[in-house]
């Protein structure tokens, strides 16, 4: 890139792209609402939609419960994020 700033990763990416190339690998998602989930990303639509496995809930930064597969509704949907 020009002026001496780092590349991302994402960089030129369209969000469909960016969700394909994290499937089936570690995310976190954060809703609206604050609470955050941390799980294998097993789909996801075009509303949005997420399905995760083996996933974790956290709610004010605190582990609140681990469920084995968890589906949110894409309207709570604040961020996914890959995890490195």
């Amino acid at each position: 890139m020009e002026n001496g700033n780092v590349a991302t990763q994402a960089e030129g990416k369209d969000p469909a792209g960016f969700l394909s190339d994290i499937l089936f690998k570690p995310v976190t998602v954060k809703l609206n609402s604050g609470v955050v989930y941390k799980g294998e990303l097993q789909s996801v639509d075009g509303y949005m939609n997420i399905a995760l496995e083996k996933t974790e809930e956290y709610v004010n930064g605190a582990k609140r419960r681990t469920y084995g597969d968890a589906f949110v509704r894409g309207n709570n949907v604040m961020y996914i994020s890959a995890e490195s």
